[in-house]
């Protein structure tokens, strides 16, 4: 005679599976009959932003255009700022065609073409110029004698 497939710790276990389906099924139906409302929860920030339960005072209500409210960052005024720099030519090699500008004001240097030049230029000579951002740094462009 065969014994049965089931051990007795299957038996247990299908035992406890089926007591717990039945305790949720029996704790819904208490819950669908007796509703005690746990949704119905409101919250208030006050002045400070915290969270409370207590509703704010109107009588201290600030009335607020919301037209007024600016989002992101405010868009910077143009200013008319003069690019033309005045700077003395500290080197610059005739048969490679570069050099450079140490700017007056700033003490700071800046690579020049000869391709950027529109008359010749050698070295001390004063002269003024615009900077441009190149893939290695500012350039000077559009330089003249003065």
């Amino acid at each position: 005679m065969a014994s049965s497939q089931e051990t007795f710790n299957k038996r247990d276990k299908e035992k406890k599976r089926l007591k717990k389906r039945q305790d949720k099924e029996k704790k819904q139906a208490e819950r669908k009959a007796n509703p005690q409302g746990g949704g119905n929860m409101i919250a208030y920030v006050d002045e400070n932003g915290r969270i409370t339960d207590t509703p704010p005072d109107p009588s201290t209500r600030k009335k607020i255009d919301a037209d007024s409210i600016q989002l992101g960052v405010p868009k910077r005024d143009t200013e008319e700022v003069s690019t033309v720099r005045k700077g003395r030519v500290e080197f610059f090699n005739h048969s490679k065609g570069f050099g450079f500008i140490k700017e007056v004001d700033t003490q700071e240097k800046y690579f020049v073409h000869v391709n950027s030049l529109t008359e010749e230029i050698a070295e001390n000579d004063i002269v003024t110029f615009e900077i441009e951002r190149s893939f290695k740094g500012m350039n000077a462009v559009r330089v003249k004698k003065v």
